[in-house]
């Protein structure tokens, strides 16, 4: 058993793993790389292996860092099938057409500056070509996915659909047991039921995005953000909300739902800019079997968790203009949630150098991102390549992350301590990779390794 990690290996996107085993070589995950521009987009247009190599693939959930480089996969030659969740692939159906038009629309950009002809990564018949690939494959069924290696999917407890990868084989004449975590969840989240708790193993793939840090407890939520929202409406300021389209929107609406239904806050218009978003609520909608128990039972008191009283889903371009001119308080959640590219720029520029207004970060923020210069307050921040003075004021909530904190990472992997012959540590900035190997060790676990980016491990 071979495993080589050819993204998210001492950083947090590009999600790339390949296992082989039994033969077959199995890529579980095939995501873009996010951050610097220049830096990324030139990783992203080439793959470090043969797409015509791969066997089979395996997606873990739709997040673009995880899925967006499936069309280029399949445009350099792979043939094979894309096992996946039913939800993940509805969701990829919406999220990889919108990934191609950004693409499409940033190549007509560059080409137009560089005065030369730049194509795009992929196409959106490219991305529509990866939806005619997907078998889908709900929690708990197994597949054979190739001769003799069989695949079973447990929820993940990370956004919609999201999966732990269980996968079982025969090695010479004995069992495997592998299992790649995808990105974890967190438990005790609204809307999506808690992840599976495996412990048994042979080797174990997991993320470690906040393996230095753990987050506010959920129920901390409502009151911080009755504060945030009261404070900004009473100076007449608006809320900027730049979110990932995928399942922090939808949690951030449901907040302001419970909000709302309680009457903690006013009735102010709620803006949701972003047609990826709105076709993505349409999807959890369609995939409501998914929710937890105590959603289900919401549901049935105050009916649909995305409507509020003043709430307004805009596709259109001209609806999205006509906010710059908005006056008064009101909240505008936008894409995209690491502020560097779609609609939330836009918003940004026109927003932020206004005292009265705020800003309201609810999701992570790489290195080299604007979203990250904003956690950091830097004074000046740049948009459409213009200085803007940083004047809103900005507030980070990390109370509605998907992913597992610290203490939710340890308790995963210390469950595999004497019974997984290795643990790789993959989807986190390097320093909190050792971090969490240093908690690790305290605990007595020494079957632990870093994985490097291209470097095989060999069991």
């Amino acid at each position: 058993m071979r495993i080589t990690s050819y993204g998210a290996a001492r950083e947090v996107t590009g999600s790339k793993h390949l296992l082989e085993a039994n033969g077959h070589r199995i890529l579980f995950d095939c995501g873009m790389f996010q951050g610097k521009r220049t830096e990324a987009a030139e990783k992203n247009r080439h793959l470090p292996f043969p797409a015509n190599s791969i066997d089979a693939v395996v997606l873990s959930h739709a997040h673009i860092d995880h899925s967006g480089i499936l069309p280029l996969l399949i445009k350099q030659g792979y043939q094979g099938k894309i096992f996946t969740t039913p939800a993940t692939r509805d969701l990829c159906a919406v999220m990889l057409i919108d990934s191609a038009h950004i693409q499409e629309k940033d190549a007509r950009w560059l080409s137009k500056k560089n005065q030369t002809f730049v194509p795009p990564i992929y196409s959106e018949e490219d991305a529509r070509e990866v939806m005619r690939r997907f078998v889908s494959i709900p929690y708990n069924l197994s597949l054979d996915i190739a001769p003799g290696v069989r695949l079973t999917f447990k929820d993940a407890g990370h956004v919609l659909g999201s999966a732990m990868c269980l996968v079982e084989f025969l090695e010479g004449n004995r069992q495997r047991r592998f299992i790649y975590s995808g990105d974890i969840g967190r438990k005790n989240m609204p809307i999506l039921c808690d992840p599976w708790e495996p412990t048994e193993a042979d080797v174990v793939v997991m993320e470690t995005t906040y393996g230095n840090r753990d987050h506010d407890p959920i129920d901390t939520l409502d009151a911080k953000l009755t504060d945030i929202l009261k404070r900004t409406f009473d100076r007449g300021g608006k809320v900027i909300v730049p979110s990932f389209a995928l399942e922090r929107a939808q949690e951030f609406v449901y907040a302001l739902k419970r909000l709302e239904s309680h009457k903690k806050i006013p009735v102010v218009p709620v803006y949701v800019d972003s047609p990826l978003t709105v076709n993505i609520t349409e999807v959890f909608r369609l995939h409501n079997d998914l929710f937890d128990e105590s959603m289900a039972q919401i549901m049935e008191e105050h009916g649909d968790p995305f409507q509020l009283n003043d709430i307004h889903y805009i596709r259109s371009v001209d609806q999205s203009r006509k906010l710059n001119s908005m006056k008064g308080p009101a909240i505008i959640i936008s894409a995209a949630g690491m502020c560097e590219f779609g609609r939330i720029l836009h918003h940004l520029r026109n927003n932020c150098e206004d005292p009265r207004n705020s800003i309201l970060i609810i999701g992570f923020q790489a290195k080299n991102t604007l979203g990250r210069r904003i956690v950091e307050r830097q004074p000046e921040i740049k948009i459409f390549g213009v200085k803007h003075f940083l004047r809103a004021e900005v507030k980070t909530f990390n109370a509605l992350s998907a992913h597992a904190g610290r203490s939710e990472l340890l308790e995963f992997a210390t469950r595999f301590n004497g019974r997984a012959e290795r643990i790789l540590l993959v989807h986190g900035e390097e320093e909190a990779q050792y971090e969490f190997v240093g908690e690790l060790q305290k605990r007595g676990c020494s079957n632990i390794t870093v994985q490097e980016q291209g470097v095989p491990f060999e069991l």
